[in-house]
């Protein structure tokens, strides 16, 4: 029977239609309000309570993936999937600011867009003197920031650095460098802030603190000590807990305490026996139940698959990556080795903790919220108001590099008069910008030579010449005209380069080319976009053609493999990893002869280097009478010198490589007013020329705007007052020495040589004078936990405005246990007018006049203190003397 529609029919669809709209509504608006209610998205809660929400939602393999970090361009490249990634590593370098920042947003939007739980990632980079990366500001090297002993001025630098890594998107650094540099041998000492823990915790922690307040986590490393026998970088290290305690923790615990650090680097080095990548002692033990670290633990690049591949006490991946998670280890960096599937798979196979698992990705996950990165992942994009290297950052970088010169010695010398009728200006570093480890690059940078040039007057005639070589390599590479590859057109010069993505130059090349010489610097990616950055080897062949007769010096520089042919022979054979070295063979070749020569370079992990270089031994000869024909003809020289050193480049000698110091000689016999401006990160040996010229100073690497800080203090535009962080031996054997040892059992000197230093400890001088009075203070006996005021009148005695750096050292003439016969408890710049004076007030607390005692407690011991106030740990102009009563309850 056919059914007839009816006018209830319709009413009676269209209330059923009605009624699930409506009850749809609040379904969808309810679905709404639960994912956004969901606890670990809810802005309002307290941080632990998202963390633990978020926790409970997470499988083992999204938890694993919250401790790996990456350093391939995941936009190119399908990396992260549902389980999502912990961080990102340095992939934005090559980016200017806008760029970078876009950049950073579309990571972090696709993370968001293609993970399960949506879990923002942390980008970081290095930022140990300035962002390294185009464009940023490169402020002075950190030992040159340590020489300003200047606090305000880090949190100044500190903040600018925060504010342009913010900027790009980067939410942490792998800064600062608080390892104590009491071994100068050391190719880090550069990145320190010195020898002594009183000024390295102070700067290291003004430094965190400023750039945590930015938004930054930073990141102090390497946790605890790294530099082993014959100042070599990541020995193993054989230090009791009393030497830790007091010398290598403080700085580490202060910056944590007190600043805030949201993460730790562990160090690549063992520590008596384990690694500190796999150190429960250090990484549990002391630096969270001890000291209430709540950040999270990062690995130094490839520490944590060290543990077995380096350090050997894993059998496999799995067990390396059990060991360093149970330890304490939260994150591998940079890239995916042993906390991939091998973590998971210990995970699952019991031999790593649930609760180690879970406390790891909570650190992890706590920045993150803290950070603020869940609600607000993106930066703004913004390239009409850029932070990196403007006007005020590069003024600050100028204060910087001028507070940071050291005046080591001066006679007459200096400041040279701006009407000089003629000034020579010497050395390969003299038109060169040095920025040290860890720069930024893409910044206008100025040389001292075109400081010089902007500060003379317009009568004066500049004449300049290198007069020696060294670079990193200690001989100049071979230029381009003298080689010549394979089936070469007329006129082409250069190598034919074969690169292979593995390290034994197996199987087919990924990319041939020409290259016009051989002289690579690969601080920032690699050689070519499809030549990997690391794992790499390379063979450049060709025929090499001498321009003269003679004998050479012929050989090449790299940073692992070297293998060097000439006709077919092997005549350099080092093929394995080592830091940037030289190796050279003496040759004797015939102007205008062609021979075949044949070069091979493997990179293991890390910046690589590599350069093919030669010299005549006549021409060391021509080049240092060319400089001092030049300085013969004028009223006054400079000269400019440099080292090679940095990371995994330790040096055996601390005097100036290659033929500097002859030069140095050549020119002063002259007669002719010299100064030495030394570019250096550490100390340098001066005993064969330290006499022979009127003034030395040094800038350490001063950064972009060192050209006009040298020229300021050279000319008498800047008062230098700058001291030293480090100690400067005469001699190498003398090493290490530092300034605040333990009392010894007969003495301090050698045989042959004196055990005192070339310049100590927090010298430096000044182009005035200062007079320091009686130094008055606030009790003369303290009960324990008190405190003491100490003040001291200091007065500009000479003739110009200066800065003094007003040092205040403690000693204990009778204690339970042995203590240094100095310690740096205090320290105050100051500027002062001529004829002006100012009270300098100084605050000990119990933390500062606290001994490790013989049960390895902090106490503040009964007995008498001397307070040692002066220009210098040898230079103490002023004492004092106080009793401290009773004992701690």
């Amino acid at each position: 029977m056919q059914r007839t529609t009816t006018m209830h029919d319709y009413t009676s669809v269209l209330t059923l239609l009605l009624l699930c709209v409506l009850l749809a509504v609040p379904l969808q608006v309810s679905a709404q309000k639960k994912e956004k209610a969901l606890p670990y998205e809810d802005p309002k809660l307290p941080i632990e309570k998202r963390v633990n929400d978020l926790l409970s939602r997470m499988t083992v393999e999204e938890k694993v993936a919250q401790l790996r970090c990456i350093t391939k361009d995941v936009e190119a490249k399908d990396l992260i999937g549902q389980e999502g990634i912990g961080g990102i590593g340095p992939i934005m370098r090559a980016l200017k600011e806008p760029e970078a920042a876009a950049k950073a947003n579309r990571i972090q939007q696709m993370i968001r867009e293609r993970t399960r739980l949506g879990i923002p990632a942390i980008l970081h980079d290095e930022s140990l003197h300035g962002l390294l990366g185009n464009g940023a500001t490169s402020f002075p090297q950190a030992i040159g920031l340590a020489s300003s002993f200047d606090t305000e001025l880090m949190g100044r630098v500190a903040t600018a650095i925060g504010k342009e890594t913010r900027v790009r998107g980067i939410r942490q650094v792998l800064a600062p460098v608080i390892n104590i540099a009491r071994d100068v041998r050391w190719g880090r000492v550069e990145e320190t802030y010195g020898e002594d823990p009183f000024l390295t915790s102070r700067m290291g922690v003004a430094y965190c603190r400023a750039i945590e307040r930015e938004g930054v986590l930073t990141t102090p490393k390497h946790y605890a000590a790294n530099v082993g026998d014959g100042g070599r970088d990541s020995y193993p290290i054989h230090f009791n807990e009393r030497l830790l305690r007091e010398i290598y923790f403080p700085a580490f615990r202060a910056c944590i305490q007190e600043a805030g650090s949201g993460s730790i680097m562990a160090a690549y080095n063992a520590l008596d026996g384990l690694p500190c990548s796999a150190n429960p002692w250090l990484l549990t033990d002391v630096l969270r139940k001890e000291w209430g670290f709540k950040g999270f633990v990062v690995s130094d690049y490839g520490s944590a698959a060290g543990i077995m591949n380096m350090h050997h006490v894993a059998a496999n991946e799995k067990e390396a990556a059990a060991l360093g998670l149970n330890a304490g280890l939260d994150v591998e960096l940079p890239d995916i080795y042993i906390y991939g599937d091998p973590l998971v798979q210990a995970v699952k196979g019991g031999k790593v903790r649930k609760t180690a698992l879970d406390e790891a990705v909570r650190r992890v996950l706590r920045a993150k919220f803290r950070l603020g990165l869940f609600e607000n992942p993106l930066v703004t994009v913004d390239s009409t108001s850029l932070v990196s290297d403007s006007p005020a950052h590069r003024a600050l970088a100028l204060e910087a590099a001028r507070k940071g010169i050291v005046l080591l010695k001066n006679t007459t010398t200096l400041p040279f008069s701006k009407n000089l009728k003629s000034l020579a200006v010497i050395g390969l570093t003299a038109d060169a910008v040095r920025l040290g480890g860890y720069s930024g690059w893409g910044q206008k940078v100025v040389t001292i030579l075109e400081g010089i040039k902007e500060k003379v007057s317009s009568g004066t005639t500049l004449r300049s010449a290198r007069g020696s070589e060294f670079g990193f390599t200690g001989l100049p590479s071979i230029p381009s005209e003298y080689l010549t590859p394979p089936d070469a057109a007329p006129g082409e010069h250069g190598l034919k380069g074969e690169y292979f993505n593995n390290m034994t130059l197996s199987g087919q090349p990924v990319l041939v080319r020409r290259d016009p010489q051989v002289n690579f610097e690969w601080q920032v990616g690699p050689p070519a976009p499809n030549v990997p950055a690391d794992h790499f080897s390379v063979r450049w062949t060709g025929k090499l053609t001498p321009p003269t007769t003679g004998t050479y010096r012929l050989g090449g520089s790299t940073d692992d493999g070297l293998r060097l042919y000439l006709d077919g022979k092997l005549i350099i054979d080092s093929w394995f990893d080592r830091g940037t070295m030289l190796d050279y063979a003496q040759v004797a070749l015939q102007a205008g002869k062609q021979y075949e020569i044949r070069m091979e370079y493997y990179e293991n992990i890390g910046w690589a280097y590599a350069a093919l270089v030669w010299d005549r031994e006549e021409s060391i000869d021509r080049k240092i009478q060319e400089a001092v024909t030049i300085v013969s003809q004028s009223d006054a020289a400079v000269i400019v010198t440099g080292i090679i050193e940095g990371e995994g480049s330790d040096r055996a000698s601390l005097d100036l490589p290659g033929s500097q110091e002859e030069l140095i000689r050549a020119v002063a016999a002259t007669g002719k007013p010299t100064a030495v401006v030394l570019i250096n990160g550490s100390a340098v040996t001066m005993k064969s020329w330290i006499n022979t010229v009127g003034a030395v100073l040094t800038a350490w690497y001063p950064g972009e705007e060192g050209g006009h800080a040298v020229a300021d203090v050279l000319f008498g535009d800047y008062n230098p007052g700058g001291k030293l962080p480090i100690t400067f031996p005469m001699f190498v054997g003398q090493v290490p020495l530092y300034y605040n040892h333990k009392p010894t059992g007969r003495g301090n000197d050698y045989a042959e040589m004196s055990g005192k230093p070339q310049f100590p400890f927090g010298h430096g001088l000044s182009y005035t004078t200062f007079e320091y009075s009686k130094p008055t203070l606030s009790k003369e006996v303290l009960a324990p936990d008190d405190s003491l005021r100490v003040s001291v009148n200091v007065r500009n005695t000479g003739t110009r405005k200066g800065d003094e750096v007003v040092q205040l050292y403690i000693h204990r003439p009778v204690s339970s246990v042995t203590q240094p016969v100095q310690e740096l408890k205090g320290f105050r710049r100051i500027t002062l007018e001529p004829g002006n004076d100012t009270a300098v007030e100084f605050l000990l607390t119990s933390s500062d006049l606290s001994l490790l005692d013989q049960h390895l407690t902090w106490v503040m011991e009964p007995g008498k203190v001397e307070v040692l106030i002066g220009s210098s740990s040898n230079d103490i102009r002023c004492k004092a003397e106080f009793s401290i009563t009773g004992s701690k309850q």
